[in-house]
Formats: C-alpha cells, sequence, structure tokens
C-alpha cells in the first residue's frame, strides 16, 4: 500500500530479529575444477549451468557443472598468432549460442551442438556487449544487437549451416549508433503482453540510452531499424567522465523458484557502472509514456562502497575504480580492490564485504547466470561462485521502514515479522484517520487489546471497533472460550447500539454529519443487519444465549432478538414470545418447522384453543408425536367450544389419526367417543358410523367405558350396538324396548344366529311389547311377529288380552293345527322308518356269530412275515392276518391317548400273580383294544 509519508506516524524500533540474522547472506566461495589447475584463462562465460572458459592457448573449454568430469575442448580455426589472443566471450542465457571476439577482431559463432567454431566474415570489429533474443532459444539467434568499440549498434541473424560456402550470419545490419564512444553494455528485452514492443538499454562510458517502442516485421534488414529510427531514448548522461574508469552494464537474474511476489511479475532490474559510481533501477512495463519506463532510478556513488586503509602513511585515498559488477535478486555484487562488497539496492546499504583477491591482481568478470541465479567470479588462475544464501531475509524490514507495508508482509518470514508490519501498518493508518482499515490490520496484530479499543473508543470510531472486535474474534482458537463469549457479547451491544443510532437518525429524518440522506441510512442499517445476522449465525456456538437475550431485549430489539433465537434452535423462547403476543399465525409458523415432540406437548392446548385448525393441520404432518399426549389439549379445546362436529378439529384430528396410524391406542378411540357421545347435537349418527366402523373382535375402544358414556348421554342406538357388539343382546333388546323402539328391538333379537333359543326368547320379548302396543291391531302384531320363524301362535297366545276375539287369528289356529298335523305325520313315518333299521341291525348282529375265516398252511404274518400259526394270531374279513403280539406293537405306536392304558394291560398280562379269571378278562379287552384300533 503506497501512502502518503507526510504524517505523524512513527516507524517501529523495537522490530524483531530475523532468524540467523548473525550469518552473511553472501559467502564466497572458491570452486576447485581439475582441469583448472595451473590453467591461465584470458575469457570466461558462464550460462544455464555451463561454464565456458578461453585459455591462452587459444583453446576453450565447455564445462556442464552439473556434471564436471564432461568437458569439451574446442580449438579455434586458426592459431592465436593469426587471430590474436581470445578477447571476449558472449554466451546466450540458455548456454545454445556463443560467440568469440579475438584481440584483432575476427568473430566467431558456436553453436551448442557443434564443436567447430564458424567465422563471422560480416561481423567485423571489436564486440564489447550483446544482446541475446529475449525470445526462447531456437536453432538460430533470431536477431540479436551487437555493440562494438566504435560506438555502432549491428543487429545481427546468425543461423548454424553445414553448406560450404554459406555463411553463418544471414543480415548484418547497422541499426544505431554512439558518437566516439564503446558500447559497453546492451540489453533488450519483450513488453509483457505487447509482442511487438520491446525495450532496449544502451551503455556507454558517460551515456544510459533506454528505447522503447515497436520493432518492425522480420525482412532482410531485420526488425531492430525501425524501433532506433522511430523513438527517442531516454538518456541518462554524465558531465564529467573519466575515460579509465570501467564501464559496464549487468541486467538481475530470472527470479527463483521461492520468489515473494505471488500473482506479480517481477521487474527487471539493471545497474550500469560509470565513473560516477552506480545507477540502478528497473524497467516499468505499465508506463505509457516512453520517459518514465525506468522507475526508482539511484545512484549509488563510488563513497557508497567502503574504501580500506592505504598502505602508505595510514591515509585513506580516494576510493579506487570498482572493477566489476553484477545483480543479484535484491542486491548488487561489485568487486572492489579485489573485495566482493553487497549492497542492498533497496537501502543502500553494503551487507557483506569480503576481501576475496590479492593485491593488484586482475579478474576477468564478475557474472551472473540469469537462468540459474547462481554468480561467479573469474580471474585468470581461479573461479569463485559467490553463494547468496536467504538474500529477501533483511528486506521487510526495509519495506517497513519505507511504509510499504503489503510488500514487508509479502517478505516476511514467521509469525514474528508478520506480526510486526500489522501492527505498524495498523498505527500508520490510525495516524491517517483511517480506522476502519487500521482496525482490521490491528485485529490480525499482537498489538495490546485495552490499548486499541481505548484508542477506538476514544476517537468515536465505533464501526471500527466493531470490525476490529470482529477480526481479533477470528484470530481466537476454538479452545479460548472465555476470550470468544467475552468478544461476542461485547459485538452484540456494538451491533445493537449501532442498529438503535441508525433507526434513530432514519426516525427524526436527520441528516448525517457528512450529509448522507435518509434513503442511504436504510441501506447503512439493512447491511448492518445483514452484517448481525450473518456474525449470529457464524457465531452462535461463541454466544451464551442468557447473555445475548438480556443485551438485545435491554435495547428492545424484536426482530434481532427473534432472529438470534431462531438461528440458535430456541425455538421454545419464540413460540414463547409470540404466544404472549398473541401472535398465532407467527407462532404456527415457526411451529411447523419444528420436528421436537415435546415442543407439539407442551404448547398444543393454547394453541388448540385461539388456532385449533392450523394447529391440526400442523400436526397431521408429523409423524413423531404420541396422539395419547395430545388428548389433553383436545379435550380442553373440545369442553370450551360450542361447534358442530364436522367442523370440530379435535375430531377432525382423532378421525385422522384412528384412519391412519398404524395402531392407535384405546385413550385415542375413548377420547373421540368422549367428544361424539357430549355433543349437544341429539343426531348420534356420527357415534354410530363410528362405532359400526370398528367392528373388530375385541374392539379397539374401551367397551364398558364407551357404554357407560353413552347411557350418561342417552346415545340409545350407540348402547344398544355397543350391547350387541359385546353378545348383550337380552340388554340390548331391553333397552330399544324401554325406549319403545321396537323395530331396533326386533334388529337386535335376529343378531344371535346360531342359537335359536335365545333368538325366540328375544322375540317373544318383542312379541309382547308389540302386541300390547296401544293401537296396534292384532292383525298387524302377528304380521310383524311372522318376520322369526321360531315364533308359534301358542307362544303368542298368552300375550293377547282376554277380550280378543278368536275370529281375529282364526286363520293363524287353523294354519297352527294344520302345521302340526303335518308334523305329527313326519314323525309317525320317522318312528316307521326307525323300527326297520333296528330290525336289520339285529340280524346283522345274529349273523356275525356264524362268521369264519379259513387260514391256509403256510400262511404268514403280515408284519413279521413269519408263520402265522406258530403263536397267537388275528384274521380281518378283509384276509389280512397279524400275530397278536406284532399288532399289538404296530397298534401301540399309532395309539394315541389308548397307548397308556393299553401298556398297562400288557404290564399285568407279565406278572404271573393274577387270578386266571381276571386274566382272561384282561386279554378280552386287550384284544378287543388291539383289534378295535386297527
Amino acid at each position: 500500500m503506497a501512502l502518503d509519508q507526510s504524517s505523524s506516524y512513527v516507524a517501529p524500533t523495537n522490530l524483531p530479529e530475523t532468524q540467523d540474522a548473525s550469518q552473511p547472506i553472501f559467502d564466497v566461495r572458491p570452486v576447485q575444477l581439475q582441469f583448472a589447475v595451473g590453467a591461465d584463462f584470458v575469457a570466461a562465460q558462464v550460462a544455464n549451468n555451463v561454464l565456458i572458459l578461453a585459455l591462452a592457448t587459444g583453446r576453450i573449454l565447455r564445462i556442464d557443472l552439473d556434471s564436471p568430469e564432461d568437458i569439451d575442448d574446442i580449438d579455434l580455426p586458426k592459431k592465436s598468432s593469426e587471430t590474436g589472443l581470445i578477447r571476449r566471450l558472449f554466451l546466450d542465457p540458455s548456454a545454445s549460442h556463443l560467440i568469440i571476439t579475438t584481440t584483432l577482431g575476427d568473430n566467431y559463432y558456436l553453436h551448442t551442438q557443434s564443436r567447430q567454431p564458424k567465422p563471422l566474415s560480416r561481423l567485423k570489429g571489436l564486440i564489447e556487449s550483446i544482446a541475446w533474443n529475449p525470445s526462447l532459444p531456437t536453432a538460430s539467434t533470431r536477431e540479436i544487437l551487437v555493440g562494438v568499440t566504435d560506438g555502432h549498434v549491428y543487429e545481427v541473424y546468425i543461423e548454424p549451416t553445414t553448406e560450404f560456402y554459406r555463411r553463418e550470419e544471414r543480415y548484418v545490419t547497422s541499426v544505431y549508433r554512439v558518437s566516439d564512444t564503446s558500447i559497453t553494455g546492451i540489453f533488450a528485452e519483450l513488453t509483457p503482453a505487447k509482442p511487438e514492443q520491446r525495450e532496449v538499454i544502451i551503455a556507454t562510458s558517460s551515456k544510459l540510452l533506454h528505447f522503447s517502442g515497436h520493432v518492425g516485421r522480420h525482412g532482410k534488414d531485420g526488425v531492430y531499424a525501425e524501433l532506433f529510427q522511430r523513438n527517442t531514448p531516454t538518456v541518462h548522461e554524465i558531465e564529467d567522465v573519466n575515460k579509465s574508469a570501467p564501464s559496464s552494464l549487468a541486467i538481475s537474474p530470472e527470479p527463483a523458484e521461492d520468489y515473494h511476489g505471488v500473482g506479480q511479475s517481477p521487474e527487471r532490474l539493471f545497474a550500469w557502472l560509470s565513473s560516477e559510481g552506480v545507477l540502478h533501477g528497473s524497467l516499468d512495463h505499465t508506463s505509457s509514456d516512453t520517459s518514465k519506463s525506468i522507475k526508482n532510478a539511484k545512484l549509488l556513488p563510488r563513497t557508497a562502497f567502503p574504501a580500506t586503509e592505504s598502505a602508505r602513511g595510514g591515509k585513506k585515498l580516494i576510493q579506487d575504480p570498482i572493477t566489476a559488477i553484477t545483480l543479484t535478486q535484491w542486491h548488487l555484487l561489485a568487486l572492489v580492490e579485489g573485495r566482493v562488497v553487497a549492497v542492498n539496492l533497496l537501502s543502500g546499504e553494503s551487507v557483506y564485504d569480503q576481501a576475496v583477491l590479492e593485491p593488484r591482481q586482475t579478474v576477468l568478470g564478475l557474472l551472473n547466470d540469469r537462468a540459474k541465479n547462481t554468480f561467479w567470479l573469474f580471474t585468470p588462475q581461479e573461479i569463485f561462485e559467490v553463494v547468496a544464501e536467504d538474500e529477501d531475509r533483511d528486506l521487510w524490514r526495509i519495506f517497513l521502514k519505507e511504509q510499504r507495508f503489503d510488500e514487508a508482509l509479502q517478505h516476511a518470514q514467521g509469525s514474528a515479522q508478520r506480526d510486526a508490519i500489522a501492527t505498524a501498518s495498523g498505527d500508520y493508518l490510525a495516524s491517517k484517520g483511517n480506522y476502519l482499515e487500521a482496525a482490521a490490520v490491528w485485529g490480525k496484530s499482537s498489538k495490546g487489546f485495552e490499548e486499541v479499543c481505548l484508542t477506538l473508543i476514544n476517537s468515536g470510531e465505533h464501526d471500527a471497533l466493531r470490525k476490529y472486535l470482529l477480526t481479533r474474534l477470528g484470530s481466537y482458537k476454538k479452545s479460548s472460550i472465555m476470550q470468544r463469549l467475552m468478544i461476542t457479547s461485547w459485538l452484540i451491544e456494538v451491533f445493537m447500539a449501532k442498529l438503535n443510532s441508525l433507526d434513530d437518525t432514519i426516525a427524526t429524518k436527520a441528516e448525517l454529519t457528512e450529509g448522507t440522506s435518509t434513503g442511504e441510512s436504510k441501506a447503512h442499517l439493512d447491511d448492518v443487519r445483514a452484517e448481525f445476522e450473518d456474525f449470529v449465525t457464524r457465531h452462535k456456538s461463541d454466544l451464551d444465549q442468557k447473555t445475548v437475550y438480556d443485551i438485545i431485549s435491554s435495547h428492545g430489539r424484536e426482530k434481532e432478538l427473534l432472529f438470534f433465537a431462531n438461528v440458535s434452535n430456541d425455538y421454545n423462547y419464540v413460540l414463547s414470545y409470540w404466544i404472549q403476543r398473541e401472535k398465532w399465525t407467527e407462532a404456527l409458523n415457526v411451529l411447523q418447522r419444528q420436528t421436537d415432540a415435546e415442543v407439539f406437548y407442551k404448547y398444543s392446548t393454547v394453541l388448540m384453543a385461539h388456532a385449533a385448525a392450523g394447529l391440526v393441520d400442523i400436526i397431521m404432518r408429523q409423524t413423531n408425536l404420541d396422539p395419547e399426549k395430545l388428548i389433553p389439549a383436545l379435550l380442553s379445546y373440545n369442553n370450551a367450544t360450542q361447534i358442530p362436529l364436522n367442523q370440530n378439529q379435535a375430531v377432525r384430528y382423532l378421525t385422522f389419526i384412528i384412519a391412519n396410524h398404524p395402531r392407535p391406542t384405546a385413550a385415542v378411540h375413548n377420547t373421540l367417543i368422549s367428544i361424539y357421545a357430549s355433543s349437544p347435537s341429539s343426531n348420534e349418527a356420527a357415534l354410530l358410523n363410528y362405532l359400526e366402523s370398528q367392528s373388530s373382535d375385541p374392539p379397539p375402544y374401551d367397551a364398558d367405558f364407551a357404554l357407560r358414556l353413552c347411557i350418561q348421554h342417552e346415545r340409545v342406538q350407540s348402547c344398544i350396538h355397543i350391547y350387541s357388539s359385546m353378545g348383550q343382546y337380552l340388554q340390548a333388546v331391553e333397552l330399544a324396548l324401554k325406549y319403545n323402539d321396537i323395530e331396533l328391538a326386533a334388529i337386535v333379537a335376529d343378531r344371535p344366529e346360531g342359537n335359536d333359543k335365545l333368538r325366540k326368547k328375544l322375540w317373544l320379548l318383542v312379541a309382547e311389547r308389540k302386541i300390547r302396543q296401544p293401537g296396534t291391531g292384532i292383525k298387524d302384531a302377528i304380521e310383524f311377529l311372522r318376520r322369526c320363524e321360531l315364533l308359534r301362535i301358542e307362544d303368542m297366545i298368552p300375550f293377547f288380552p282376554d277380550f280378543v276375539v278368536i275370529d281375529d287369528f282364526k286363520d293363524e289356529i287353523c294354519k297352527a293345527l294344520e302345521d302340526y298335523s303335518i308334523h305329527i305325520d313326519e314323525l309317525r313315518q320317522e318312528m316307521d322308518n326307525s323300527a326297520q333299521t333296528a330290525g336289520q341291525i339285529r340280524a346283522e348282529i345274529a349273523g356275525l356269530d356264524a362268521r369264519y375265516a379259513i387260514v391256509e398252511p403256510g400262511e404268514k404274518c403280515w408284519i413279521c412275515s413269519l408263520p402265522l400259526l406258530s403263536r397267537q394270531f388275528f384274521v380281518f374279513p378283509c384276509q389280512h392276518a397279524f400275530h397278536s403280539d406284532c399288532l399289538g406293537k404296530e397298534v401301540l405306536e399309532g395309539a394315541g391317548g389308548k397307548k397308556r392304558y393299553i401298556r398297562d394291560l400288557q404290564a399285568q398280562l407279565n406278572t404271573g400273580d393274577i387270578a386266571a379269571k381276571k386274566r382272561e378278562n384282561i386279554i378280552k379287552e386287550l384284544d378287543s383294544l388291539i383289534a378295535e384300533a386297527w
């Protein structure tokens, strides 16, 4: 967050120490390579973990640092006496293309897949710098920029070829020239999201030029000419130039994999070494103004690099020239008087200073591997690697001092650093009056809770206080029960105060201090209420119900009170609230969302009294209710209302339960009978229909209870039905006759099917009442009584009055006499038939005494298959013959209830102390049982 610097904010001083602060960020380590012992190097380059070394003998060594034992030894096509010594090496960032320049101005090209350098005949002059193509590497170099010592900048396209007469350079075109000076550094880069636009930096000993613009299409003359012709560069120029001072251009490497700027494109850093010092900055790709495309340019003067004490006289001499520079992600590495010095680019402070070289020892270069983010120092005899360890560890502290809190937070490592940033950021925002933002930041910091709250309260920033409490609440763990409870309770109070304040503003139609209209106040009220509801929903487990009820009730916030109760599932409270205010519709709306049966039992009585239809609609949809527990409410409702049965909601519910419940209890049935029986209506059709529908045996209701109720309320037909269902037909007929309902009595008298004696008795009672009924004629009575076939005229004569003339029922008497005569004839015929049958039976019995059976010699028992005559046997008319003992065993197995008796008789025979006569009788009885059973 870029904030105003002019404030009363004081930067914090008690910042936490960085982990491993005592360890240096950089370390210079010599690299021991076996082939390099005693070698004399004249040039070196490194890229993509590939090291290129040029020896004084003209040989070139190509080493893959991942496997340093594999070394490519390459020689130039000509001897060094013809071409001169190798002066410079230029290796592209992918290590695919190498350009070699010699002291005599000859230039050679070597591809990574080749071992034979090819001369570049078109490219003449001492090459000082090369800007490689910013696109991904290909088989060719594509268009590159080459800066030479005479100030010319050439665009070159090199394409390897195997054809003998074809040159490596497709074209070499001069595209720009800086007068009378050497090109000491050049760099080209694509503009993100604009592939047709590029940026070019050209460095000399006295100038730094920056070009930004569109390039031309590919053609025979290249693409960069249009960029240089149509765009005016941004120039940084030095007036008093020390031409003997070294000059070079360094570019930062690609960002490391653990780069902290998540979601951001890292800026490309540059550093220009001149006689004034080191100018460094970054390329601003977002600026549309090319004159401002270099951002945060700062000059590190020579005095920024510490000098050493001179050996002569102990005096400090003027700073010697900086020999070489390179860039890391956040630091400038410089070689000063044989020392490697690291300067933080943000703060300008030196963070590392280590002597590496001997006095007057020369260097070949201080380079970075832009692809692998490694850093190297080369001398003619030695190779050093400058290792960076956690170089961004102190960046958060620098950003914090510069009040760049977002960047500081991105580079913070550990909770202590993030907390320090949050505290400082909140203090800064508060000093600017941005209390809402400060509250959100403070809530995530360790700044004292009381201090923050008092600051916000004293400033009258209640909205900021609410924001702080909400943020602080989120920082506590679930185990911090008391802290969360206290903060949530306070937040309820803050919310209620805010809602009341907004209500007052709307009610009085007053303008707010900032001129906010009433409509905006209403919108604000809705936002705060929505925030409150969201807070209650998310943190209901952290709230104490009683405390919240007390707070909200003290502010008179009915809507919020009910919302909290609903969110907390405290439906007892909500129902009680609406019922106390006699808001029956609201109460039913709450009830219909419940599933707890106890809630229904608790409030059913009062709701049945005031909203019976709605309650019954709800409870009919509940499958977990015990209807028996609702009976008190139903009876209370029935006693308090005097409405027809077809509108009675208790009857409606009970009939529904009886029809749909799998096993309603007898209490449910008895309750319905009670309501039917006690109805003020004289019509008992509903009760009778119910009783007739419950025809099971036994009935589902308590018959004695139902009978008492029906007798008490004189429900005659229902009483008679109950008597009949209980089998008490005599009582039913007597009750019907008591109320002079002869027709009903006759119907009941016909019900005892299969018991003619009882039917006749019941019909005699009906006949007596019918005959003696005033106004009933003899013929009508006799005609009525003909419905029972059991009644005879002689049964009814005693009921007729003494003065009845026989002519009135002469026909009936005659018919009865005729029936008797016919019956007597039938009896006489039956007697004759019986006498004849008896004679036949006597003749058959007499014939049995002369019946016999013939047993042939050798005939066998049908059970044991032994000769039948060997012992006592039985012969049956069907010609089956069995030994008596075999037959006895067979009969004994299926004798059923006589088995025990047969065994007793057999046991008596086996005893030898019984009389002969008794023994004979036992044998006869046993034979009779066996023969009979068989």
